[in-house]
C-alpha cells in the first residue's frame, strides 16, 4: 500500500518535472531565437550603415582608391556572413577568414602607398594572408572529404525516445526500506 503510494507519488512528480523542463526549454529557445535575431538585424543594419557611410565619402572624394574597395568588399562578406547565418544559423567560418584576408590586404595596400616600405612589415602582412589562405584550403577540403550533418541530439525532440532514461525513483521497494 505504502510502495503504491511512493510509485504514484514519484510518477507525479517525475511528469511535472517533465512538464517544467519542457516550459523552461521552450522559453529558453524563444529568448535565445529572439536575441540571434535581433543581433542580427542590429549587425546588418550597422553592416548598410557603414557601407552606405564609407560609399558617401568615397563619392564626395569623388575617387575611390584600392584600400576603399577592399572596404566595400568587408562590407560584402560581413552581409553575406549575416544573410547566411539568418538563414542557417551557422557561423560560416570561412566568410571570417576571408574578411580577415581583405583586412590584412587592405593593411599592406595603405602601408605600400602611403610609405613605399619594403621589409618585415610586408613580409608579416603577407605571411598571415598565406596562413590564413592556408586554412582556407585546409577547411574546403575538409568540408569536401569529411562533410559534417547535424548532430543526432539536434534533431530529437525534447523528451523523445532517444534521450537516456533515468529512473530516480524506487521501483519495488517498501516505503520503510
Amino acid at each position: 500500500m505504502m510502495s503504491e503510494r511512493v510509485r504514484a507519488l514519484c510518477t507525479s512528480t517525475e511528469g511535472f518535472h517533465r512538464e517544467m523542463k519542457d516550459v523552461a526549454d521552450a522559453v529558453g529557445t524563444l529568448l535565445v531565437d529572439a536575441f540571434h535575431l535581433l543581433a542580427l538585424f542590429a549587425i546588418g543594419a550597422t553592416t548598410v550603415w557603414s557601407a552606405v557611410t564609407a560609399f558617401a565619402g568615397m563619392a564626395a572624394k569623388g575617387h575611390a582608391g584600392l584600400g576603399d574597395i577592399l572596404l566595400l568588399f568587408i562590407y560584402l562578406e560581413i552581409g553575406a556572413m549575416v544573410g547566411i547565418y539568418f538563414k542557417t544559423t551557422r557561423m560560416p567560418v570561412r566568410y571570417l577568414i576571408y574578411i580577415a584576408i581583405t583586412a590584412l590586404s587592405r593593411v599592406l595596400v595603405d602601408i605600400v602607398g602611403a610609405e613605399h616600405r619594403t621589409g618585415t612589415d610586408l613580409l608579416v602582412i603577407g605571411g598571415a594572408v598565406l596562413m590564413l589562405s592556408l586554412a582556407v584550403l585546409v577547411l574546403r577540403f575538409g568540408s569536401h572529404r569529411y562533410p559534417s550533418e547535424a548532430p543526432a541530439a539536434d534533431l530529437q525532440p525534447a523528451g523523445s525516445a532517444a534521450e537516456p532514461v533515468t529512473e530516480p525513483c524506487p521501483r519495488g521497494r517498501s516505503a520503510a526500506g
